[in-house]
């Protein structure tokens, strides 16, 4: 109010007319200021609460590359505990952002929203059209006409659900002879069964693909109503692997055709009737993944079950292949370089948890220069992924081949200063005796530093073992091996597995 004294009004009606406005002007003013401070103080205690949750995120992120801050010790987190903490701490962040938006409803409208994507055009679309109450116009009561609209898409679900099929077969007669022709039943999977090829499929992927066991699953169809036996799912499930081993034994064959192949094995735990408990069976895993290089071949995988983890095993999977062979240190695999057939490369990965376990138990200078070291390589790996094998090579002649030959002279240099007993001496001996595998990816572009591949792919068939506990059969260690050869490669190619088993 920049007004002079001497500009007040005298008159009495006046003055008190112009005090009312300085007052009503003031408790605006007071009035903005106090919201303003509300939504000062809402905005500072959102951005200390982000930034613990960033905090919590930082240390977690810090766990899952290997670094504790705290003990400053080496300290990696499962990824599938780190995938649950990351859960944990969006649907905190979440609860916050959906109390304030009950609270203020005019500023949740502001809110900028976090990018969702776009739904898939193949989703059916059902549309639906709000309009205002009346299309009369308020102001001069004429008839009001679209001039636009505003379209929104969210998602919807609708639960399982279960249909019958119902076929009928007319037989059709002859008036003026015996004859009589009917249609020829179509072909089923099941013979004289109950479930259409979609329903084994599905309940081959529940099991297979999303870690559902067979009696979890007659529990839900129970819940619908249908009184279906874990047995009669089990028999479906053989039936399904019996009828897809032709597929099988054809996917297999085409991975042997490959140049590079990458191998691991893993425990299978195998009902053992005679003995009342368990035994130990394997599950042989040999994988394809030319992408980080730009190879024509898709990527697959194929599971082999066996018994044992004996050579033989290895030589029922690979049979006589001749190319490259990625794998681990295990004795086994290395008989396969007797001849010119096969060439071994090793896993970096496997090199670096020897140092890591070390790191992890305590003050481990050496392995933890010898980690810092590995990550260098790792980097530059990040950066050529995708790229030309021949490109790959090229930088990595250029930028890994040093440090490669400078990290193996640390080796051999802390070697003999360590005692030979020692832990991280056997570390730095396990390097060194797999040196010409490991340096490998040096000279041939279509090689990866690790075998990591294969163990992305190992982990869905872990989780079906934590969820089944165990195969009841060898046989079923074996159909377990077709299937999930089949609905994994399926999804490495991004193909949906239960419309695939479906058609085939």
């Amino acid at each position: 109010m920049g007004m002079a004294i001497d500009s007040l009004p005298n008159d009495v009606e006046a003055l008190r007319a112009f005090a009312l406005q300085v007052v009503a002007e003031r408790n605006g003013l007071i009035v903005k200021c106090e919201a303003a401070i509300a939504e000062r103080d809402a905005a500072v205690a959102e951005n200390a609460r982000k930034e613990e949750i960033n905090a919590q995120l930082r240390q977690l992120l810090r766990q899952a590359m290997g670094i504790d801050p705290k003990s400053e010790r080496l300290a990696r987190l499962d990824p599938d505990q780190l995938r649950l903490a990351l859960e944990d701490l969006e649907q905190a962040s979440a609860r916050g952002e959906a109390e304030e938006d009950k609270r203020e409803p005019a500023r949740a409208a502001r809110r900028p929203r976090r990018n969702r994507g776009h739904l898939p055009a193949h989703l059916p679309r059902v549309h639906q059209t709000i309009e205002p109450e009346s299309k009369v116009c308020p102001c001069c009561q004429g008839t009001m006409h679209v001039i636009g609209e505003e379209v929104s898409e969210r998602l919807d679900t609708i639960p399982a659900q279960y249909e019958v099929i119902v076929t009928h077969r007319p037989k059709l007669a002859c008036r003026a002879c015996d004859a009589i022709v009917q249609a020829p039943a179509s072909e089923h999977l099941i013979k004289s069964g109950l479930p259409t090829e979609a329903t084994v499929a599905s309940v081959l992927v529940a099991k297979f693909a999303w870690n559902l066991p067979l009696f979890r699953q007659a529990k839900m169809m129970a819940s619908q109503g249908l009184d279906i036996d874990r047995s009669t799912l089990a028999f479906w499930v053989g039936t399904a692997a019996a009828e897809l081993m032709p597929l099988y034994e054809r996917l297999k064959a085409h991975l042997l055709a490959s140049s590079k192949l990458v191998v691991d094995e893993t425990t299978v735990p195998v009902l053992d009737p005679g003995r009342g408990k368990t035994k130990t069976g394997y599950f042989w895993t040999m994988a394809r993944d030319d992408r980080p290089w730009g190879g024509n071949d898709p990527p697959a995988v194929v599971y082999h079950y066996a018994p044992g983890r004996g050579a033989e095993h290895m030589h029922a999977l690979l049979g006589d292949y001749g190319g490259i062979v990625q794998c681990d240190g295990y004795a086994t695999y290395k008989q396969l370089a007797g001849g010119n057939r096969v060439t071994l490369a090793f896993c970096w990965s496997h090199l670096r948890r020897e140092f890591f376990r070390l790191a992890k138990e305590g003050n481990a200078p050496i392995a933890t220069e010898a980690l810092a070291r590995i990550a260098e390589l790792y980097g530059i790996e990040k950066e050529i992924r995708g790229t030309t094998a021949a490109k790959r090579r090229d930088i990595r002649q250029l930028r890994s081949a040093s440090r490669v030959e400078a990290f193996r002279l640390f080796l051999e240099k802390q070697l003999e200063r360590v005692s030979q007993k020692s832990k991280i001496a056997g570390a730095i001996r396990y390097g060194l005796r797999h040196w010409e595998g490991l340096v490998r990816f040096l000279d041939d572009g279509r090689i990866e530093m690790d075998t990591n591949i294969v163990e992305r792919l190992i982990r869905p068939q872990v989780l079906t073992r934590k969820n089944c506990l165990f195969a009841g059969h060898d046989a079923g260690g074996e159909f377990w091996a077709v299937l999930g050869s089949l609905i994994e490669t399926c999804k490495l190619q991004n193909v949906e597995p239960q419309a695939y088993l479906t058609d085939v």
